[in-house]
Formats: structure tokens, sequence, C-alpha cells
């Protein structure tokens, strides 16, 4: 099943059942971009709207892109502003985004499913303006390493997605190769218990 159609069937109840990675997300992004207002943001990897009310509320615009039509009809139904748009995209590809224009791009828990990290990189730094911000939240590649990926139920059981690991180094070589500036790199875990294995990678990067 494509990342798309398995989005579209998982989109019916995402926002109900427990996730800790998805809240855990939500809370990491308010901490880091917290300290920051925007003029123009790009949320790739929008689903259903989860961060977009509370990006909008520190920004001229959102616009929020996803690969799935099913996510993307749920946060159309919650958030209805003339400040925010939504659009289907296919982030492996050209992005349909002038360049030199956002003030921030945000990843969320996406960039588990593209495999080619160093065109995520690429692209951004073309739309964003110099002085422009990067943030990515990522299940951590520990987590990845012991087995997690995203996953859901339907009737017919278990759906898990395709997913690609991404290094904490491919990460770092590729944003710096670009030319990012490397302003945070933060690991957050569950109820801050760090005995355990990080749940999620953040990075906050500068053009």
């Amino acid at each position: 099943m494509s990342i798309s159609k398995a989005y579209d069937h998982w989109s019916d109840s995402y926002d109900d059942v427990d996730n800790k990675t998805r809240d855990l997300d939500q809370r990491a992004t308010i901490t880091t971009l917290g300290l920051y207002t925007f003029g123009k943001v790009l949320e790739m990897g929008c689903g259903t709207g989860k961060n977009t009310l509370w990006l909008e509320e520190r920004s001229e615009s959102v616009t929020g892109f996803d690969f799935s039509e099913g996510m993307l009809a749920k946060a159309r139904e919650k958030i209805q502003r003339e400040s925010v748009t939504f659009q289907q995209a296919d982030l492996t590809e050209a992005w349909p985004a002038a360049n030199d224009t956002a003030d921030l791009i945000t990843f969320n828990l996406i960039l588990e499913h593209i495999a080619d990290l160093d065109h995520i990189y690429r692209q951004a730094y073309a739309k964003l303006k110099k002085g422009g911000k990067l943030f990515i939240s990522e299940l951590h590649p520990f987590k990845q390493y012991l087995g997690s990926k995203a996953r859901f139920e339907m009737e017919s059981g278990t759906q898990e997605l395709e997913v690609f690991t991404h290094h904490v180094s491919e990460f770092m070589s590729l944003g710096s190769k670009q030319g990012f500036r490397l302003l945070e790199l933060r690991e957050w875990w569950d109820e801050d218990d760090t005995s355990e294995v990080p749940r999620l990678l953040t990075l906050l990067w500068e053009k």
C-alpha cells in the first residue's frame, strides 16, 4: 500500500487513538519554535493539522502540504481560516512553492517515509529566505533500530508503513553540506525518562 493510501485509511482514527509519538512531537514543536514568530510558514506533512493552528497563531500564513488527501480533508474540516491553506503534494518531487519566500519550513514525522533526504534539504534551502529556519521532528533512529515504525490498526489487522532509517550523522552531514547552520539538536524521551531510548530527534537549522 502506498504511503498516501495508507494515511488515507489512517486519517479516520489518527486524532482519536493514543499516540505517544504524535503527542510528544507536538510538545517538541511548541517548545522549540515557541521563542519565534514567522511570516510565511510551509508545513510539510501537516496531516490532520495537529500543529497547524499553533503555527498559524505565530505567523502571517501557513500552507500545509501532505501526501494524503484523507489527512488533508480532516485538516480542512478542523481549520477554516483565511491565513491557512492546504494542498496535496508529493514532497519527493519539486515542491509547489516559490523560491526564497518562506520564513519557516517544518517537517513532523514524515521523513521516515522519504528515502532521499538530500532532496529535502535542497528543496528547503531553495524555498527559504535568507535567515529562514528549517525545523525537523522525527522518530529517533535509535527507536527505528529497535523495530519501531509508523503503524495503525485496520479491520484487517495492523498496517505497517514503508519506512527508511535516517541516521543522526545523515541529518547532520546533509544539512551542513547544503549550507544550513545548526541552531539546535535535541533528543526527546517519554515522560523525560532518559534511562530509556529517546523517542524523537529534533533539529533546528537556519539558512
